[in-house]
This record gives structure tokens, sequence and C-alpha cells, in this order.
């Protein structure tokens, strides 16, 4: 299931040629994927104090339009893959008229204290996380 996070352009986010500065579309990504795990009642406060961390481990981004100062936009997240350390997220960026400036898919992992990979524990598998695939049919 998809899910979406708003957010509006600051003038701290643009760059000298007005625009939204490339690695700021990163925290936009960032911002989008927590209030998804908000969404969806992932305990994420939890899944640390048990011992667990998310890491971002690769991100695959493309940059497709800019985005200006007040823009109001959209972050659209979508889990595209659950494996059992692991998963993907497909993330869009689009401004409200529907242009698209950013298109990613985020790879996390799911890594113990002491830093080593380790299952997801199935407690925190909630309903959400795990990809539908009707989000990715072709029409």
């Amino acid at each position: 299931m998809k899910h979406y996070a708003d957010l509006v352009v600051r003038s701290y986010e643009c760059d000298s040629y007005g625009h939204v500065n490339n690695a700021v579309y990163l925290n936009y990504l960032e911002y989008g994927r927590m209030e998804f795990l908000h969404q969806i009642n992932f305990d994420y406060k939890g899944i640390v104090a048990a011992g667990y961390y998310l890491y971002i481990t690769h991100i695959d981004i493309h940059y497709k339009a800019s985005a200006y100062l007040d823009d109001k936009l959209t972050v659209e997240i979508t889990p595209k893959e659950l494996r059992a350390v692991s998963g993907v997220f497909h993330q869009v960026v689009r401004k409200q008229d529907g242009t698209v400036c950013v298109e990613a898919d985020v790879t996390w992992a799911s890594v113990k204290t002491d830093g080593h990979p380790s299952r997801i524990p199935q407690e925190f598998i909630v309903p959400g996380l795990t990809p539908d695939p009707k989000d990715f049919e072709q029409a």
C-alpha cells in the first residue's frame, strides 16, 4: 500500500541556483520513511530498545525535475521488497501538480547493535511493511 507525507520547501534547502539542492532530497526521503513507519504503527523506538538498528545500505536515486522555495511536495512511500534481514522502499517526491522531482529505491537492513546483520524480529513485522504486489503491476 502506498503512503504519503507532505512537506513544503524551505529557503535553507535551496542552493545558489534557487532550487532544492540534490542532497536535500535524501532528507525528504528519510522524512517520508519515518512518517510511513508512524502511519503503519511500526515501533521504531521499540526495535532500537530491543537491540536492533535499521540501516540504509543503498539508495538508487534519479533526479527528474527541480523543486523551488515554497513548492508543496508529497513523498510517496511504497514497500517494494521484504526479506528476512532487509527490504526495499520505492519512493517518489512529487510537486502538487504531479511533476516527479525524484524517484528512488531505498534498501535497508536490520542490524544488531553489535553491527552484525540480523533477522528482523517477528513482532516488528507489522501490516503495511509487507509489499503489496498490486502496487507494482503494470497498467
